[in-house]
């Protein structure tokens, strides 16, 4: 038999997806630009280069790495900054500090909050809303576990005595800084507030409605911080902010502030429980000095000093608060290594 004449229903390629050969190698961008991200809006990053804002994307390549406020980052592309254009973001460069918070002590998924930042500055109201110290300490534990100062910033002492709770965190080695408002609403304590954040990336953090915004737009005049009122019936503020966004006080080319949204929770399930007592640095004196080997320092731990340390005070108000302390530390272990809670 004579052999068939090929026709193309013989010939059966496989079409290819390109003309250019498939490489693993990825391009060094050495002209790439380094970049400060001061915020992020619905996949676009508002960078700093050399004094001008570029607007940025993140390259396909970064994968699933967040970049938050603070992060250095490298940048090709178009540079110039004008309206419509649009550079690539190719390398987040090492971070110094990583402020990270999870939903609750349950929730293993990590959110990055901001980084390279150089302190965490806890904002809370003495009242309207009440202050909530629990959340202060969850505050201070992140930002000490973020290799990062903490500093609480009591606002409206005008309708309510800061004292006590500026003790009680000075005990604990946090600084404080009391603010109020005169007769005529202006805001007094910003000198010594602006004295604290001198220099530094400083990340603000707080409940809705204890006056962070307030607080930023005072500091950086054009800020344009959106302010609302605390509820009169529920006595809580509303999310006003919806981002963070890194701003460059006046007085300082080398002082930022990260106002970040209000939260009203501060998970720490990323947090070593092994390393929640260094947070109470006031508590961890006591209890290297007191407490038996091993001790978990629960309510039910044999022959834990903290609540002789807390009952042996003279004076009523720092037992109280005393008490406070050793009660906000077992109830973050607790959260931490799903116990039972005592209550």
């Amino acid at each position: 038999m004579a052999p068939r004449e090929l026709d193309e229903r013989d010939v059966r390629v496989r079409p290819g997806r390109g003309s250019r050969p498939r490489t693993k190698q990825r391009p060094a961008h050495a002209d790439a630009v380094r970049a400060f991200v001061t915020g992020v809006d619905r996949g676009r990053y508002q960078t700093l280069v050399d004094g001008r804002t570029v607007v940025a994307m993140k390259a396909r390549g970064l994968g699933t790495h967040r970049v938050v406020p603070g992060d250095e980052v490298d940048l090709v592309g178009d540079l110039t900054g004008q309206a419509g254009s649009l550079a690539r973001i190719v390398r987040i460069a090492d971070r110094r500090t990583v402020l990270r918070r999870t939903a609750d002590d349950a929730d293993r998924t990590e959110r990055v909050v901001v980084a390279n930042a150089d302190q965490l500055v806890v904002v809370t109201a003495l009242a309207d809303p009440t202050p909530r110290t629990r959340m202060i300490d969850r505050c201070v534990v992140a930002a000490y576990d973020a290799g990062m100062d903490a500093l609480v910033v009591l606002t409206k002492a005008d309708i309510a005595d800061p004292a006590p709770l500026s003790a009680l965190y000075a005990a604990a080695g946090v600084p404080s800084v009391v603010t109020r408002r005169d007769d005529d609403r202006q805001i007094i304590g910003l000198d010594a507030l602006r004295e604290a954040l001198d220099s530094r990336v400083s990340v603000l953090v707080g409940h809705s409605g204890v006056g962070k915004s307030t607080l930023v737009n005072a500091l950086v005049p054009g800020a344009g911080r959106a302010t609302r009122e605390v509820n009169e019936v529920t006595g809580r503020g509303r999310h006003t902010s919806t981002s963070a966004v890194a701003l460059a006080l006046p007085t300082s080319t080398r002082t930022w502030v990260i106002d970040t949204p209000g939260v009203r929770s501060f998970g720490l399930a990323h947090v070593d429980p092994a390393h929640l007592l260094a947070a109470f640095t006031d508590l961890a004196e006591v209890a290297d000095a007191s407490c038996p080997r091993g001790c978990t320092h629960l309510a039910d731990s044999p022959d834990c000093s903290l609540d002789e340390w807390a009952d042996d005070c003279d004076v009523v108000t720092v037992g109280l608060a005393r008490h406070a302390r050793v009660d906000s530390l077992r109830r973050l272990l607790v959260s931490r290594l799903g116990a039972d809670d005592p209550d």
